[in-house]
């Protein structure tokens, strides 16, 4: 069994995965509204992949005989200046979920919770592609700046994204 500190990480971690979920949620609802509908459907399947993030964590305290605290998700922001800002903010959320990651590693490490461990690799490496997408999305959203039609190539660019399998993510 984990310890009551780890399970409480654990459960902490579950919220923030929750939280982003809803950000990004927040972020889908913003982008079609202002008729980024590409940008929209990214978002959602963003949403959608860090709520599977959060039930993978459940899955593991439940299966380690451990117990899920849910907690209040915050309100996320809900006002964007332009569909740069939105993929902005996505990025600085993803290498904060980074740094929350590492810091419950660290601390499944200090813990000697080994299966802790090896369930956080995987975050680890998921972390890794998840902050290289969106580095990648923002890199060519400050690269056409304001020209509208550079705007909506891209846009129509991130609506070809296809969801995650299940299992993987």
């Amino acid at each position: 069994m984990l310890s009551k500190v780890m399970q409480d990480a654990i459960n902490d971690q579950i919220n923030n995965e929750l939280h982003s979920s809803y950000s990004y949620l927040s972020m889908a609802v913003w982008c079609d509204h202002q008729q980024f509908k590409g940008s929209a459907h990214w978002m959602r399947l963003q949403s959608e992949e860090e709520r599977i993030h959060a039930m993978r964590l459940v899955d593991f305290l439940l299966a380690r005989n451990g117990r899920v605290f849910l907690k209040p998700i915050g309100q996320p922001e809900v006002e964007f200046e332009s569909v740069v800002e939105v993929f902005d903010k996505a990025l600085a959320q993803e290498q904060t979920v980074t740094q929350q990651i590492d810091g419950l590693y660290e601390l499944a490490f200090q813990e000697k919770a080994f299966a802790a461990l090896v369930e956080l690799e995987w975050f680890i490496t998921e972390q890794v592609e998840e902050e290289k997408t969106a580095r990648e999305i923002v890199h060519k959203f400050h690269m056409v700046k304001d020209d509208p039609a550079s705007l909506l190539d891209l846009d129509r660019e991130l609506n070809g994204r296809a969801p995650e399998a299940a299992e993987g993510a």
